[in-house]
């Protein structure tokens, strides 16, 4: 895949014109890397970005011990990008990068993005744009509250017919319900024995009629039932997503805050 294609892949660089991404793409350092070669490590001081072009690198933090193994956050592939933020500050790498496979990358460091950046005024504001962006969808985690009843707040929005289809569902696996059918089919053929003129004689032909219209209306209504159950999962499932990364956040910035405070700490100590 061309380096201009690859770019158009990241959402950092989708809104650029094509000359843009052209223009990046020739900026794009090709490195090569064997299997288990480090790309970088953590504590490195980071100033560019890598696009795998291919071959497939793992993220992962190392074990201060030798005896534990490190612990892997993702492996990245063709087509996808790792360590865009060091284009943008000089913090250290928070993980460490090896290849897994003789791996290709694309290099764009932080001096090749800014001097096309110069240049390029409608590059530069569509790339701020992005970041904005991302800020804005941060904040707006951050300002509302994560938790809630994900299923009280599904049931409010149901329909009549829903609410129906679950009543089904919720009557057909219980004993209620095959106590019931079991006396009403022991009355039918009773009532049909002993009264002078059988309203449904043997082989009950109206009876066997009405139970299979009851299982024909049974099986759509809990299918639907069913399907609202795994929606019902689904919003419970992303709410706790939603909690575990405000959770994460929180934690970061904790972490940072507490760095700094151990950092001035330090520092009055010493003066």
């Amino acid at each position: 895949m061309r380096p201009a294609d690859l770019l158009a892949q990241i959402s950092l660089f989708q809104g650029l014109a094509d000359e843009d991404r052209e223009a990046l793409a020739k900026r794009l350092n090709e490195k090569t890397f064997k299997a288990g070669d480090i790309v970088f490590s953590q504590g490195d001081q980071g100033a560019s970005m890598y696009i795998v072009q291919s071959g497939s690198v793992q993220i992962y933090l190392p074990s201060a011990d030798k005896d534990t193994p490190p612990v892997v956050l993702k492996d990245v592939r063709t087509g996808e990008y790792f360590g865009e933020l060091a284009i943008f500050d000089d913090k250290p790498r928070s993980a460490s990068v090896r290849a897994l496979v003789d791996t290709v990358l694309l290099e764009l460091t932080r001096e090749e993005l800014g001097e096309h950046l110069g240049r390029s005024k409608t590059a530069a504001m569509t790339i701020l744009a992005e970041m904005a962006e991302r800020l804005r969808e941060t904040n707006a985690m951050l300002s509302q509250r994560a938790t809630k009843d994900a299923v009280k707040e599904f049931e409010e929005n149901l329909t009549w017919g829903q609410r129906l289809a679950d009543k089904v569902a919720e009557l057909n696996g219980s004993w209620a319900f095959i106590l019931f059918l079991l006396l009403l089919s022991v009355s039918w053929a009773g009532a049909n024995k002993w009264l002078p003129a059988p309203f449904d004689a043997y082989p009950y032909q109206f009876y066997n009629l009405a139970l299979a219209i009851l299982v024909a209306l049974q099986g759509p209504l809990i299918v639907m039932s069913q399907n609202r159950q795994s929606a019902k999962d689904r919003a419970t499932a992303e709410t706790d997503f939603r909690v575990n990364l405000k959770n994460e956040v929180n934690i970061e910035t904790l972490l940072r805050e507490l760095g700094e405070f151990r950092a001035e700490m330090a520092a009055a100590r010493k003066g």
